[in-house]
């Protein structure tokens, strides 16, 4: 089973512009592996976070954004896996498709694995893949906006399972920021969700 599968089903990849899992790498990405946060306009809006492990993005859908401040837990629903290049994706999912909306690119970068320096009993560390089915997962990250280490913490179990996303207290938290309502532009190209619904329009308008 193709781990792109759910995604694929999920969509028409003729009728939206959504990627449909190219390979390669991202001129704005070193080599290690990327995150992206894209904040998402559908019929409730969010930002998907995502992290690239074993060849997708790893997806969860946070309703309020990430925080800076470690005391703000946010709600993290698990989504479907993404190919990698839906890291660059900003536009309009047309209506009638899933998740129909305008996406931007909110943030972007690179992250590392806090746990690769603690070895487990076998003598190597926990990956990334191995702490999501662990249900602790820890990661630095680099990006524009968003940066230093954050946990994903899977909670509850059966109709309660769900999972946070939780800034760690280091020198990078600030509870005086609120980035989501400070820095609305996309960092691939500096658009709100409101300019893009714009654009897009105004090409309907001239066809």
């Amino acid at each position: 089973m193709s781990k792109l599968e759910e995604y694929e089903k999920k969509r028409d990849l003729r009728k939206t512009p959504e990627p449909r899992g190219a390979s390669g790498r991202f001129d704005w990405a070193d080599k290690r592996p990327i995150f992206v946060i894209q904040e998402h306009d559908a019929s409730s809006h969010h930002y998907d976070f995502r992290l690239e492990v074993e060849g997708v993005l790893k997806s969860w859908s946070v309703p309020k954004g990430p925080a800076t401040d470690p005391d703000q837990k946010r709600l993290a629903v698990p989504t479907e896996d993404h190919p990698l290049d839906y890291a660059d994706f900003e536009g309009i999912i047309p209506e009638g498709e899933y998740g129909a909306g305008t996406v931007i690119v909110w943030d972007r970068g690179s992250y590392e694995n806090l746990k690769a320096g603690n070895a487990q009993e076998n003598g190597k560390p926990a990956s990334v893949a191995e702490q999501i089915e662990d249900g602790h997962v820890t990661v630095r990250l680099e990006g524009r906006k968003i940066s230093g280490g954050y946990a994903l913490i899977r909670t509850g179990s059966g109709d309660d399972l769900r999972w946070l996303l939780v800034k760690m207290d280091d020198k990078e938290a600030d509870a005086r920021r609120n980035p989501t309502s400070t820095e609305p532009e996309s960092v691939k190209t500096g658009r709100t969700l409101a300019e893009v619904r714009k654009e897009a329009q105004e090409r309907d308008d001239d066809d």
